[in-house]
C-alpha cells in the first residue's frame, strides 16, 4: 500500500490497521517511492519519548532526528 510522506504516524497506524498490512510504501509529492515503514517501527516510535502526534512519515525517512529510531 502506498501513502504520502506527509501522513502522520497516527494516521499511518490507522490505515495499516484498517487495511491489515504490516508495511507501507512511502511516496513523495511526485509519487516517487522514498522508502517504507513497518507497523513494528511505527508502534515502537509511538511509544518512545521522542514521539509527538505531529511526526510525519517523512521525518522517519529523510535523515531527520527520528530517522534512526527503530
Amino acid at each position: 500500500m502506498r501513502v504520502n510522506d506527509d501522513m502522520t504516524v497516527e494516521v499511518a497506524l490507522a490505515v495499516m490497521a484498517g487495511a491489515r498490512v504490516e508495511y507501507l510504501t512511502v511516496c513523495d509529492g511526485d509519487e516517487e517511492s522514498t522508502g517504507s515503514v513497518s507497523l513494528v517501527r511505527l508502534a515502537g516510535l509511538r511509544d518512545s519519548a521522542a514521539y509527538t502526534d505531529r511526526v510525519q512519515l517523512r521525518d522517519l525517512l529523510d535523515g531527520g532526528v527520528l530517522a534512526s529510531s527503530h
